[in-house]
C-alpha cells in the first residue's frame, strides 16, 4: 500500500476527544493529506487514573505500531498525552490538556516523567489551547496551537424568543460541578426551569433532565436557551462552553482552573457573568442581559471557526508535518 501523509493515533476516550479527531483529520484531508486514522481499542476500567491511562497507551502503541507497519506514514500525529507516552516513534502530540496540569499527585504518578520526557523529543507541540500549552513541562518541543473548531448549529435566536432559562451539561457531574450549578440554581428561585443535558435524573418544578441527546437536538436546546451555566472544578478546554456561545447563550461560569478557552471570553463579553457567587451571576445576566451579546459571541468566536481552523491547518500544520523526517 502506498505510505500516508499522516498517521492519526485516535485515543477517543470521550465523545468530545472524538468528534475533535474526527475533525482534525476531515481538515488534514481538505488540505491535501492522505491521513490513515488508527483508532485505540477501549481497555477495561480500572480503579485509579495511572493504571487506566497505563492500559490505553499500551493499546495505543499496539494501534500505532500495527499501523506504521500497513501504512508507512510520513509524519505521525498522537492524538492526546496519553497516545503518546509508550509511542512506539517520535510523532507530534496534540493535546487538550497535559498530565503536568491535570495529573496532580500520584494520579500522575508515572504519567509525568514520561510525559517530559516526550514532549521534549516530540518534533512538534499540537496544544487546541494556549492555556493547554502553558501547562505543557518545560523545556519541550516547538508548538502551533490548533483549536477544536466550533460553528454555530444554525440561525442565532433573538433572546426575547428563547424560552429556556438556563441549560447546563451534566456529563461527568463531579468534574463539571453539576452539584455547584444545583446549589446556585436554587438560590436563583426564580420560578424558571433548568435544563441538564446528558444526565438523567429526578425532575422537579425547577429542573429538567434530558438525558444523552443527539447533537442536533442538544445543540437546538442552546439555541433556546438564554444562559448556560457551568462550574468545573477543572476545564481542560470547555466544548460544551464554546458551543453555548456559538449558539448564543450567556455564559455564567465560576472562574475555574486549567486551559479553559471560553472562560476569557465570558470575562470580556459579560465580566458580571463570572464569578465564585453563580446565584448572583445568574440573577444579574437573567434580569438584566447585556443588549447584542450573541453577536459579540460570534465575534469572538471567530478564532474558532472551521475556514479559520482549515487554514491553519493547510498553511502550517500540514507543512510542518511534512518537514519532518
Amino acid at each position: 500500500m502506498p505510505s500516508a501523509d499522516v498517521l492519526l493515533v485516535t485515543l477517543g476516550g470521550t465523545a468530545g476527544l472524538c468528534e475533535a479527531d474526527a475533525e482534525l483529520a476531515a481538515s488534514l484531508r481538505r488540505a491535501g493529506a492522505t491521513v490513515v486514522e488508527a483508532p485505540v481499542a477501549r481497555p477495561r476500567e480500572w480503579r485509579t487514573f495511572a493504571l487506566i491511562e497505563l492500559a490505553w497507551a499500551r493499546n495505543a502503541r499496539a494501534a500505532a505500531r500495527a499501523a506504521l507497519v500497513e501504512h508507512s506514514p510520513r509524519a505521525i500525529l498522537y492524538s492526546s498525552t496519553t497516545a503518546a507516552l509508550l509511542g512506539p516513534a517520535p510523532g507530534a502530540i496534540r493535546f487538550d490538556a497535559p498530565a503536568a496540569g491535570n495529573r496532580p499527585g500520584r494520579h500522575g504518578l508515572w504519567q509525568r516523567p514520561v510525559e517530559r520526557r516526550r514532549f521534549a523529543a516530540s518534533p512538534l507541540l499540537v496544544p487546541w489551547s494556549e492555556g493547554g500549552l502553558a501547562e505543557a513541562p518545560r523545556p519541550h518541543a516547538d508548538a502551533l496551537v490548533v483549536p477544536v473548531p466550533v460553528e454555530p448549529s444554525g440561525p442565532l435566536v433573538p433572546w426575547e424568543q428563547r424560552d429556556i432559562a438556563a441549560i447546563t451539561y451534566g456529563a461527568n457531574p463531579h468534574k463539571k460541578g453539576l452539584d455547584r450549578v444545583m446549589e446556585a440554581w436554587s438560590e436563583h428561585a426564580s420560578g424558571e426551569q433548568l435544563v441538564v443535558a446528558g444526565l438523567a435524573g429526578f425532575e422537579t418544578d425547577d429542573v429538567r433532565f434530558t438525558g444523552m441527546l443527539p447533537r442536533e437536538e442538544y445543540r437546538a436546546l442552546l439555541r433556546h436557551a438564554r444562559v448556560f451555566i457551568a462550574a468545573p472544578r477543572r476545564e481542560d478546554y470547555g466544548i460544551a462552553q464554546l458551543e453555548a456561545l456559538a449558539d448564543g447563550c450567556v455564559l455564567v461560569t465560576t472562574p475555574s482552573s486549567g486551559p479553559y478557552a471560553a472562560l476569557p471570553l465570558a470575562r470580556t463579553l459579560d465580566p458580571r457573568a463570572v464569578s465564585t457567587d453563580l446565584a448572583s451571576a445568574l440573577r444579574s445576566t437573567l434580569d438584566h442581559p447585556i443588549p447584542g451579546y450573541p453577536e459579540r459571541a460570534a465575534e469572538a468566536l471567530r478564532p474558532w471557526r472551521r475556514e479559520v481552523i482549515d487554514r491553519v491547518v493547510r498553511e502550517q500544520l500540514l507543512p510542518r508535518l511534512a518537514s519532518r523526517p
